[in-house]
């Protein structure tokens, strides 16, 4: 495959089962371009190794004065240098090319992961190694498939030197074909040292990598709260212990490049001291000590193939063991404990209800159903898998504590740990196409990224077509994030739509993000729609107000809101307390403020104390109401 022809159409399916396997998964995918480069790489060492026999053959036809073989030689020399520059020039170009095609088949594969999984491959995967695998891993990984060829070219070549020392010289190739083996696998033993090094160095680049990026998302936070030179100075230690492992990397592979060059060079000392006995007896000519001094110097350049291919195995293998790790993950199979699907599922018919088996969740199709749960996590997690994904994976989840409320469910629900994916109208999700389930089943999380651009640009998404920009920012009361946006826009900018938004919306407030977040969301109308906390920057007379506009713009179709705030859950249809795991108690607001103790401590903060004094309070309004009535 040609540079030109990328991206691929299909990166096709890697086997991930680990790193090495990965390699050459990715190595088998490009056998036609190894091929090449190997071929180009046979001509350029070729012409090296034939260059000191070519000398001696010169050499040997001026001592025995021999004009005519000498011109031939001459000729011998200019055929090898054109081998060896276009071998070389061509070499380059393929094996760039393996390197670029490599890189370029891991890149699609790993934007088809992040495609695929969302907001739930953070979840699964630190953000830090989500960049690492990303950027340098990339480039590692690609490193590795480029020096393969060239390192197979260069054995060619040590071959076809030792061989023809053996037959042009023998005495001297015995010593030159039992050193050459000796000098490639000196480096051997210490290689896992060297890579035990390099593994620590790049964990440690990691965590700094991903404490970098902490700071940088929450720096305005941080100069609010004067913890910024905090954050720095750790920052700075982690800068430094990556440094200090970087160095004792560096030294055992500059004694691995050490041994790469002492080694030859005592090769060639040996050569010429026992080459120069050899013709002061008069055993061989002084053309064949010429040569056989030429080939082990020759040699000192493909014997440097050995000490890259192991430097490129050693820093490509975690890389790949890495990139192996994300592009492995899936949707839901493994999280459900159900055997992989053999097809995508049919689409389910519209107006179908949205069913959380684990939890017992229903959200009853074209109502306005609120859900409340004590534990935010619980809640991001559950908005998750009402997505198609599952709500317990990832580094943040307690694991356990999810197994437990698994287990829990399953003795009310049936369910368990190996419930089934949410349905959709009695399908599950995990089973349908991946676009037909984001098609149906939108969820944004508490946290939305807005992507730099214009905000035209950012209501550009798959959509019905049902709901225009204009409706949703009213719904999302987004009238002064408008008037903002104009205000910061270049001179001449009327329309608010042609205002640019800067990188993550860094120059708008958490509440201004949020709603044009929602607003976005809003446009894109799917049949059903999950919102996590999507009002919780924004005051409450603007809370109230996006309360109506979503009640009003999503009637008819399926709205699932998460949230505890009390505007929100007095204009839904429908309120679901989820405690435990499972449902606890379902209504409206105002039954489950007077009738559900939990609901009310959730829903307005009470302590243990005021939940024990609210209780008195309503038992004795309830015997109050029961006199009135007796007496009527």
């Amino acid at each position: 495959m040609q540079i030109s022809d990328l991206p691929y159409p299909d990166p096709g399916v890697p086997d991930a089962r680990s790193g090495p396997r990965f390699l050459l998964w990715l190595g088998r995918g490009q056998l036609g371009g190894q091929l090449k480069s190997l071929c180009w790489g046979m001509l350029h060492f070729s012409g090296v190794a034939g260059l000191p026999y070519a000398v001696g053959l010169g050499i040997g036809a001026v001592a025995d004065r021999e004009p005519n073989r000498l011109l031939l030689v001459g000729a011998l020399l200019l055929g090898i240098g054109v081998a060896i520059s276009v071998g070389d020039a061509m070499l380059h170009r393929t094996a760039v090319t393996n390197w670029i095609t490599a890189a370029a088949r891991v890149q699609q594969l790993l934007a088809r992961k992040t495609a695929e999984l969302g907001s739930a491959l953070t979840r699964r995967v630190a953000a830090g190694e989500v960049v690492a695998v990303s950027t340098g891993d990339v480039e590692k990984i690609g490193w590795f498939v480029e020096a393969v060829s060239r390192f197979l070219a260069a054995v060619f070549s040590i071959v076809l030197v030792c061989v023809g020392l053996l037959f042009y010289a023998p005495e001297l190739g015995v010593v030159v074909a039992v050193g050459v083996p000796l000098i490639a696998l000196a480096s051997l033993p210490l290689l896992p040292r060297a890579t035990k090094r390099a593994d620590v160095q790049r964990e440690k680049a990691g965590k700094a990598t991903e404490l970098a990026s902490d700071t940088v998302a929450g720096l305005r936070v941080l100069r609010g709260i004067g913890g910024e030179e905090l954050f720095l100075g750790r920052y700075r230690e982690a800068s430094q212990d990556v440094r200090k492992a970087a160095v004792r990397s560096a030294r055992m592979w500059a004694l691995i490049a050490a041994i790469q060059v002492v080694l030859p060079g005592a090769l060639m000392i040996t050569v010429v001291w026992y080459g120069a006995t050899l013709v002061s007896d008069g055993r061989i000519a002084v053309g064949e000590l010429v040569a056989a001094f030429s080939a082990v110097a020759t040699l000192l350049y493909p014997l440097r193939h050995f000490e890259e291919i192991a430097m490129a195995y050693s820093f490509s293998r975690p890389s790949a063991k890495r990139a192996a790790r994300v592009v492995s993950l899936t949707r839901t199979d493994a999280a459900a404990g159900r055997p992989a699907r053999t097809g995508p599922a049919k689409a389910p018919a519209a107006g179908g209800d949205l069913y959380d088996p684990r939890t017992g969740l229903l959200a009853p199709a074209g109502r306005f159903t609120a859900v409340v749960c004590g534990d935010p996590d619980l809640a991001g997690r559950l908005a998750e898998r009402l997505g198609g994904h599952p709500m317990d994976e990832g580094p943040g989840a307690d694991a356990e504590s999810d197994a437990q409320a698994g287990a829990d469910s399953g003795a009310d629900s049936g369910s368990g740990a190996g419930a089934p994916s949410v349905l959709l109208g009695g399908v599950a999700l995990d089973e349908l196409e991946l676009d037909t389930a984001r098609t149906l089943v939108l969820v944004q999380d508490k946290d939305p990224v807005l992507l730099s651009g214009t905000l035209r640009e950012l209501f550009d998404v798959p959509a019905s077509g049902a709901v225009d920009s204009g409706a949703a920012l009213d719904a999302a009361q987004c009238t002064d994030v408008l008037d903002a946006l104009l205000q910061s826009a270049p001179d001449g900018t009327e329309d608010p739509m042609d205002a640019r938004i800067t990188e993550r919306g860094r120059s708008l407030s958490g509440g201004q993000r949020q709603r044009l977040a929602l607003a976005r969301s809003l446009v894109t109308d799917p049949e059903v729609l999950v919102l996590d906390e999507p009002t919780s920057a924004v005051d409450s007379h603007t809370e109230a107000r996006i309360a109506d506009g979503i009640a009003a713009l999503r009637a008819g179709r399926t709205t699932v809101v998460l949230a505890s705030s009390p505007l929100l859950l007095d204009r839904a249809d429908r309120v679901v307390l989820i405690d435990g795991g499972t449902v606890a108690a379902v209504g409206t607001h105002r039954e489950l403020l007077r009738s559900e103790p939990r609901y009310r401590a959730v829903v307005t903060r009470e302590t243990d104390e005021e939940q024990r004094l609210g209780g008195l309070e309503l038992t004795e309004l309830e015997e109050a109401l029961t006199e009135i009535e007796e007496s009527a």
